[in-house]
């Protein structure tokens, strides 16, 4: 490994690193994909001598180079609202925020209402080993939802952008304690608790002081965790508003799909079905299911065929999706990808498949037929 200086000038705050960052000996500091916020991080790594291994520079030179001679596709452009959340809930303290928080929502809803079966499957199929950025994957993966929700119950725009906003910051006080505890594989600990329970009225603190007015938006916020009737928190409401109560049923439809490194997902079926227990059959938990339908794109399924197969496209009949085989009959992983239609009596969907692992593994535009 050979390594060189980081230098200020290769360090692009508030976007991901190209490359890990090492201190002197070779020891990885920060991986990359990790972004770095603020001056005064990136004055303390160069304090310490920060390096980069030259493979790892020429290897991301060599790929930006690639990048910029073709489109980023829309999964890429996904990826990139993540970090772009990530900048804004971060810049809370600085002036412009709601327009920063705005730009994501718009992006969002751009990007799902393009494409909202590759929003489903980005719910759906998450990844493991990306735990440490639960939070922001967790708030886009929300106001998604809610969007897809909101325009099959008809809400009006403002309603639903509301609600899309209110879910983007819903955890801002706790960005970090959230992928902390997704990945520490043990249950929270008592101070982890103890900010848990906080987090609603720590984050309409931040967000009042960012200058936030709207009431509806912070109400969601300070109420998400509340429950009508009581046993909620912080507060133990007895009445809880319309939004954040929306809000809640989606934040924990969503946790539930989510990994962790202490428990598996559920599958969709099984928190689809809780949730509409849970809501005692309420409107929205009925249109959050409708949206994902039977078989969501995401979802392993096995075939009549043998082939097993991952669902990409919904279907007017919610049990007949189009499905993307990745093996043959024989179980042998396929060369190219074939799509099949699951309405075709000899490509049924006979059953869910286990090893979800082998989807992870796949390039997701390969299945969906977009130049990678």
């Amino acid at each position: 490994m050979h390594l060189l200086r980081l230098v200020q000038s290769q360090v692009r705050l508030g976007e991901p690193l190209p490359w890990g960052v090492r201190d002197e000996h070779g020891k990885l500091l920060l991986a990359r994909g990790h972004v770095i916020t603020s001056e005064e991080q990136l004055a303390a790594l160069l304090a310490r001598g920060a390096s980069v291994d030259i493979e790892e520079v020429r290897a991301a030179a060599s790929q930006a180079e690639a990048g910029k001679r073709r489109p980023v596709s829309l999964f890429g452009q996904w990826e990139q609202v993540l970090w772009q959340l990530d900048r804004a809930l971060r810049s809370v303290a600085e002036a412009g925020f709601e327009q920063r928080l705005e730009a994501v929502r718009e992006q969002v809803e751009a990007l799902t209402l393009r494409d909202p079966d590759i929003a489903i499957w980005l719910t759906v199929r998450q990844d493991p080993k990306r735990l440490s950025i639960y939070a922001l994957a967790h708030s886009v993966h929300c106001a998604l939802v809610g969007l897809l929700m909101a325009r099959r119950l008809g809400w009006d725009e403002a309603r639903t952008h509301t609600l899309m906003r209110a879910a983007l910051s819903m955890n801002i006080a706790i960005l970090d304690l959230q992928g902390r505890m997704a990945a520490q594989g043990a249950p929270p600990t008592a101070p982890q608790m103890e900010m848990i329970r906080a987090h609603p009225r720590s984050g309409v603190t931040m967000l009042r002081a960012a200058g936030v007015a709207d009431e509806a938006w912070l109400e969601a916020v300070a109420q998400h965790h509340e429950r009508a009737g009581g046993g909620g928190y912080p507060d133990g409401l007895n009445e809880v508003g319309e939004l954040p109560t929306v809000l809640r049923y989606i934040d924990v439809f969503m946790a539930k799909m989510a990994p962790r490194a202490l428990r598996a997902p559920l599958a969709t079926q099984v928190a689809a079905r809780q949730l509409y227990q849970e809501s005692g059959g309420a409107p929205v938990s009925a249109a959050i299911i409708k949206e994902f339908g039977i078989y969501p794109p995401g979802e392993f399924v096995q075939l009549k065929s043998g082939e097993l197969a991952v669902v990409v496209r919904r279907a007017a009949d919610a049990r007949t999706p189009l499905a993307a085989s990745v093996t043959d009959r024989h179980g042998m992983p396929s060369v190219n990808t074939v799509l099949r239609d699951t309405a075709r009596a000899e490509f049924a969907i006979t059953g869910l498949a286990p090893d979800k692992n082998m989807v992870l593994r796949l390039p997701p535009e390969r299945l969906f037929g977009i130049p990678e």
